[in-house]
């Protein structure tokens, strides 16, 4: 190649240089690629600079470069009432269950029994939810609920949060019986908590509210989502493993879905209506529970 060159390609990324030295090699235009470890350069005899020029201009009008995707504004909703009337819930639950208020007792009529369920008491899907065996066990899930249920809370508004949760969570335990074991019993609102757990990760991960370029943030809420169910809801030899991880698969589709239903709607209204909805689902289970 004669001493008379023309750089027409300069970039500290040597692939795109080498990308832009095939060009010309297809375009049968004589080149060098000079590397000098901080940059890499395409050169060419000074006779071929403009058509060298023309070919990659041409080639770059015909592979724009990818554009990151911008991150998507999250709108973040009020997440206190939801979580204030999670924790009154359970507890004033907790208090008329200790007490045996009117007359009944609270553990044998909400409870979840997998015979009992699978003979049509669907209630009981969610009566369970509000009960726990000890001041251990109803800590517990406090503190994980809310922790969880702030995240749902604030992504989705509290209404549709707890709605979605109760939903799952119920789904979750009419799930673990009707699939693993029919005479399974147990209480507590680890499941509802795994659910929310999971409905952050569905909906996180289905509305790419993370960046998306690279697959180790497209996976990050399920990754994170599943690492929080192994670390915090497998321990302990009276865990109900099989209700957590439904709680949590069950949570992770109402995400998916929340999504593919357009818009969740933040509005004070719908909210306040859905959160109505989700009371009274719990307030009629329990309703029932105690009539029959």
């Amino acid at each position: 190649m004669q001493d008379d060159l023309r750089v027409v390609f300069e970039s500290r990324n040597r692939q795109s240089c080498s990308d832009r030295a095939l060009v010309l090699s297809a375009a049968r235009i004589p080149h060098r690629l000079v590397d000098d470890g901080a940059t890499a350069a395409l050169v060419v005899p000074a006779e071929y600079s403009a058509r060298a020029v023309q070919e990659l201009q041409l080639y770059d009008e015909e592979n724009p470069p990818l554009q990151p995707k911008p991150p998507k504004r999250i709108a973040y909703q009020d997440a206190v009432p939801g979580v204030s009337g999670y924790v009154l819930i359970v507890c004033a639950i907790a208090w008329l269950a200790g007490y045996s208020i009117f007359g009944h007792n609270w553990f044998e009529a909400g409870r979840v029994d997998g015979s009992l369920i699978r003979g049509g008491e669907w209630w009981r899907t969610i009566t369970a939810l509000t009960l726990h065996s000890g001041a251990r066990h109803l800590v517990g899930n406090l503190v994980f609920g809310v922790f969880f249920g702030f995240f749902a809370g604030r992504l989705l508004g509290s209404g549709v949060a707890w709605l979605a949760i109760i939903a799952a969570a119920a789904s979750a335990n009419a799930a673990n019986t009707l699939l693993l074991e029919s005479a399974h019993r147990s209480v507590g609102a680890s499941t509802a908590v795994f659910a929310a757990l999971g409905l952050v990760a569905g909906f996180v991960w289905r509305g790419e509210l993370m960046r998306q370029d690279r697959w180790s943030y497209r996976l990050g809420p399920i990754v994170g989502g599943l690492a929080l169910l192994m670390f915090t809801g497998t321990g302990g030899p009276n865990t109900d493993i099989g209700a957590h991880f439904f709680g949590f698969v069950c949570g992770f589709l109402a995400g998916i879905l929340l999504i593919a239903l357009g818009p969740v709607p933040t509005d004070r209204r719908s909210q306040s209506v859905a959160g109505a909805i989700a009371l009274l689902l719990v307030v009629m289970s329990w309703t029932v529970a105690l009539r029959v």
